[in-house]
């Protein structure tokens, strides 16, 4: 077997750590909404999509820049996120049937979509994509560093919001005693509401980096379900920086297995951490 040069590593490692970037803003709501309201909401993946087709239409068609399609989609996702919350909570819904429920929703959003775009790829065409900067014998293309920008930012945001402020204390001291956060004062179904609402926020946010970097059909929701869930699980439910830790290590991973052996090979790194994870540190994904 012949080792590639070093050049080329380096140049996966890189492409590793922005496709890792991505799994962690993908990751980073579905963890808080499962580590602090103990909803799985597999929807979140469905609204990331549908989040990157809207990109595409408003920057396409209606000529916006991509970057601020944010400030159309993500306050819409919101009122979204907080309506899933209401209804999953008006009927009392477990943690297992959230799963079964938001999986039907992203069934019925997969269908929207293919019906609204076809099932034919699409791909955002925008002046992002035309550029290309260079370190050394490195590259390192405008869309991807945006999107690790974007997923640097919100994952640091809202750990120092769920660290630092009232807002983020209040959250946790409802998830971990519900009862006696009341007991203070704390109204955890209007915290939860606007958790839920930021975390549909979230996939807008996600939906914009897929879009930038990625090639869009609609069944490719079901490819990304499973690596994210090692990163969140990886990462620790409820945290902020835990997915996004974890996803550049899946993707860096990923990245060198393919550099140095196949591509058929990458899809095993993901989970082999996960299994690695749950034996060594069995209680890692409660953190």
């Amino acid at each position: 077997m012949t080792l590639p040069s070093l050049t080329l590593v380096a140049q996966a490692v890189l492409s590793g750590v922005f496709v890792g970037a991505l799994y962690g803003l993908l990751g980073l709501g579905l963890s808080l909404s499962w580590g602090l309201l103990r909803q799985i909401n597999l929807s979140h993946f469905a609204l990331a999509f549908l989040g990157a087709y809207l990109t595409y239409q408003l920057a396409s068609v209606g000529g916006i820049d991509p970057l601020l399609t944010l400030l159309v989609i993500a306050p819409c996702f919101f009122a979204i996120g907080a309506a899933i919350y209401w209804l999953l909570a008006r009927f009392a819904v477990t943690p297992l049937n959230s799963l079964l429920v938001t999986f039907g929703l992203t069934v019925i959003v997969e269908s929207l979509i293919q019906w609204l775009w076809t099932a034919d790829f699409r791909k955002l065409e925008s002046h992002y994509g035309n550029v290309t900067w260079r370190a050394g014998s490195l590259y390192l293309p405008l869309p991807e560093l945006l999107t690790l920008g974007i997923a640097v930012a919100l994952c640091t945001a809202a750990w120092a919001v769920l660290r630092y402020s009232d807002l983020g204390k209040a959250l946790r001291a409802a998830a971990e005693d519900a009862p006696i956060a009341a007991a203070f004062g704390v109204n955890e179904r209007a915290l939860a509401m606007l958790l839920s609402g930021a975390c549909a926020a979230l996939a807008a946010a996600a939906g914009l980096g897929l879009a930038l970097s990625h090639t869009l059909t609609p069944s490719q929701i079901y490819a990304w379900i499973g690596v994210v869930f090692a990163a969140v699980m990886i990462g620790g439910l409820g945290s902020a920086l835990g997915p996004l830790v974890a996803g550049i290590v899946i993707g860096v991973s990923e990245a060198v297995t393919m550099a140095l052996t196949a591509p058929s090979w990458a899809p095993l790194v993901s989970f082999s951490l996960l299994i690695i994870v749950l034996l060594v540190r069995p209680g890692k994904i409660a953190a």
